[in-house]
């Protein structure tokens, strides 16, 4: 697959098929998340991949719980916009995002494989994050489909070491849970408001130099 089409249309994919990832396709997606760059090269990951059904259900209720908090919290003034103004573009795009994140929380079981990153000594996650954007990336190229999330670490961090047998004394962080499984939709490019109006250069809030007002790929 070519590198610009698996960098625009790697995009969040939460509804999926339930069946299996081929364990040489789970190799390959890791093997090529481990070639990233990591802080100094310490390498001080771990990756967890879970794919057991009863590990799987005894995390749900808490993916659950996490995401309905969020509904509840951060994005309360945002639902409750949506419905005063359902017929608005942004409350019907919210509504969307909305939507696809409960489906992934109520068929969390599901799903087939999970990823969890954990680094040691480092909460920015600035240590891992590229590696499991790699892991994204190379899943997109298998035709799989994926989805990072903050919900557990966030909401439940104690109890989802409990649940994957994680030390608690060695100073790992979990950095996001990842779904993968094969998308039951089609690919295609995410809507973003134009990259012009989003960035700057030499002085906040000073224009970029350039216009892109419609994707550049494909050209």
């Amino acid at each position: 697959m070519e590198l610009h089409e698996v960098l625009y249309t790697t995009r969040a994919m939460r509804r999926v098929k339930t069946d299996p990832i081929p364990l040489d396709v789970q190799a390959r997606i890791l093997d090529a998340a481990i070639r990233a760059p990591s802080g100094g090269n310490q390498q001080n990951w771990r990756f967890l991949l879970l794919d057991d059904p009863e590990k799987k259900a005894a995390l749900a209720p808490l993916y659950q719980h996490a995401m309905g908090e969020l509904w509840k919290s951060v994005y309360k003034p945002q639902l409750d916009a949506a419905n005063a103004h359902p017929e608005a573009p942004e409350s019907v795009q919210f509504v969307k995002v909305q939507r696809s994140a409960q489906w992934l929380a109520d068929h969390f079981e599901d799903v087939p494989l999970y990823l969890f990153p954990f680094c040691q000594h480092d909460p920015t996650g600035g240590s891992i994050y590229p590696a499991v954007w790699s892991a994204m990336l190379a899943a997109r190229a298998e035709g799989i489909g994926s989805c990072m999330t903050a919900l557990l670490q966030f909401f439940h961090p104690a109890e989802t070491f409990e649940i994957l047998g994680v030390p608690t004394d060695e100073g790992w962080h979990l950095s996001g849970t990842v779904s993968f499984g094969y998308p039951t939709g089609t690919w295609g490019i995410a809507p973003r408001r134009p990259v012009h109006e989003v960035s700057h250069r030499n002085t906040w809030g000073a224009p970029v130099g350039f216009e892109v007002p419609q994707p550049l790929w494909p050209g």
